[in-house]
């Protein structure tokens, strides 16, 4: 007899549809798979027969072949494992489909008849949506990850026998328990760094408009500490971003067991002998890397310089079109990357405390800022130096706004941004295009006259200008102005210390 069931594969960060047909004919027992299975989908035979037998069925003793379709679409993992063994008892009598309408399964065996959680359960819910499929029957421990995806129906079941009883309409769906509480954290303070109010304040402009940022100073002078509160001070994410980055994390199975959603914006920290795979994506099939795991908030690259050359070269797509295109001979896979670069380095390779006692030479301080190409530079839009810290700072009280007075600021800015750019479907100022910039960042001839000047003297190109443009209508949102003025073109431009640099 044949049976369908429907489940579905991850393709990237997303999920595809899959038909799994059970045909169980007379003949010598044998457990067959096609359709493109991993090696987790292939051992599924050992999981369903010893799972279907353990709940209490009767394990069919005849020939059963399993076909995953579309047949050139790549099966990986191990949640085939509940709708092959519902399509065998489907195929032998226990299950009666049709009593809930539409559905599709997705879930994990125990040998015991335990379903357990698996990952990509939101990917497969948005793509149910997507295909009219009105139920989802799913793990208990991906339930209320499942129930995010609005007009869809989530039957959660803890065990074989359950589904079976879902199915066929024999019991009601068992009670699904509340995720725990998660506990209260203390936020990271912008009001316990110690000094460099310049610092600060580029911060406060980065995250005012999504801009790319980069700290260069002397190693204890608060880089690391800074860029750790960057993500305190950006706006909550909507409800629409809370699905898309939470999608990527449940694919990547980053999301914890009990099921909640991503509360706040993503914050990744590699470390610097990450691979160009760890950092964009990649594997047979591509799997997305942090650059994608950062999506819709911050990835911060610590002591920059020290990444390998050609692994900075490949953030050069993401930074600029906010998705990782990936080509495999397998096909061509798509990942978003709508990211906030905030990077790290010392101002030399030996890391002295200052310039004053710096035992460099200037070609060695160069040399080792010169791993940064020009090409990268570009699309960072602030350069900021950091000073060592004096022991005064360390005495006095620690000057400035605390999280919540420069984040309520930022949100200001950033509704500011929604209201004006509502028409072009982009939400920050740093994703405007060159033709926005020209619509939306126009400037008095004095100010004109002055970016002029910087494009001689400091080498400014055609996308550094753009750049310096875009940060400051960041600085006139944080301001409350309308238009753009002399003073918030000239305060982008200190932010470019590193062109200055690179033209001496």
């Amino acid at each position: 007899m044949l049976a369908r069931v429907l489940s579905a594969a991850l393709v990237g960060v997303e999920a595809a549809l899959v038909r799994v047909e059970v045909d169980v004919t007379p003949g010598l027992p044998a457990f067959t798979t096609v359709g493109l299975p991993d090696s987790a989908v292939r051992e599924s035979r050992e999981r369903v027969r010893t799972a279907i037998r353990n709940a209490g069925f009767p394990f069919p003793a005849d020939r059963i072949t399993v076909n995953l379709a579309p047949a050139d679409l790549r099966k990986e993992g191990a949640s085939f494992d509940l709708p092959i063994a519902l399509g065998i008892l489907s195929a032998t009598g226990a299950v009666t489909n049709g009593r809930i309408g539409p559905f599709a399964v997705v879930g994990e065996l125990a040998l015991d008849g335990q379903i357990q959680a698996v990952r990509g359960v939101l990917a497969v819910g948005l793509a149910c949506r997507r295909q009219g499929i009105d139920t989802l029957v799913v793990p208990v421990a991906n339930h209320s990850e499942a129930q995010a995806v609005e007009g869809l129906r989530v039957l959660g079941a803890p065990t074989l026998r359950d589904a079976v009883g879902l199915l066929n309409g024999d019991a009601a769906a068992p009670p699904t328990p509340q995720p725990p509480a998660v506990p209260a954290t203390d936020e990271l303070d912008f009001a316990d760094v110690r000094g460099q109010a310049y610092a600060k304040r580029a911060l406060e402009i980065a995250a005012g408009g999504a801009h790319n940022l980069l700290l260069v100073g002397p190693p204890g002078g608060g880089k690391t500490m800074l860029a750790r509160r960057l993500a305190a001070i950006l706006p909550p994410l909507t409800r629409d971003e809370v699905i898309e980055a939470s999608t990527i994390w449940s694919v990547a199975g980053l999301l914890p067991r009990h099921g909640e959603l991503m509360s706040r914006r993503p914050f990744r920290a590699p470390h610097h002998t990450i691979s160009v795979s760890g950092l964009i994506g990649g594997g047979t099939p591509p799997h997305p890397g942090e650059v994608t795991l950062a999506h819709l908030g911050v990835l911060f690259l610590d002591e920059l310089p020290e990444f390998q050359q050609h692994v900075l070269e490949s953030l050069r797509q993401p930074l600029e079109d906010g998705r990782v295109t990936i080509a495999r001979a397998s096909g061509v896979s798509d990942f978003p990357a709508s990211f906030q670069l905030v990077a790290a380095a010392n101002p030399c390779r030996r890391g002295c405390p200052s310039l004053d006692l710096c035992i460099c030479t200037p070609a060695e301080r160069a040399r080792y800022l010169g791993r940064l190409s020009r090409p990268l530079l570009d699309r960072i839009d602030l350069h900021v130096e950091l000073p060592a810290l004096a022991p005064a700072d360390f005495r006095a009280p620690a000057p400035g706004d605390g999280t919540e007075t420069i984040r309520t600021r930022v949100g200001a800015a950033r509704q500011l941004q929604r209201d004006r750019l509502c028409a072009t479907g982009i939400r920050v100022n740093a994703a405007m295009s060159p033709r926005q910039v020209r619509r939306f960042c126009a400037v008095p001839a004095e100010a004109e006259r002055l970016l002029a000047a910087a494009m001689t003297h400091l080498g400014l190109s055609a996308r550094g200008h753009d750049r310096v443009l875009k940060v400051a209508r960041t600085i006139a949102d944080l301001a409350g102005a309308e238009t753009l003025a002399v003073e918030h073109c000239a305060e982008a431009i200190q932010y470019r210390s590193l062109d200055r640099q690179w033209r001496a």
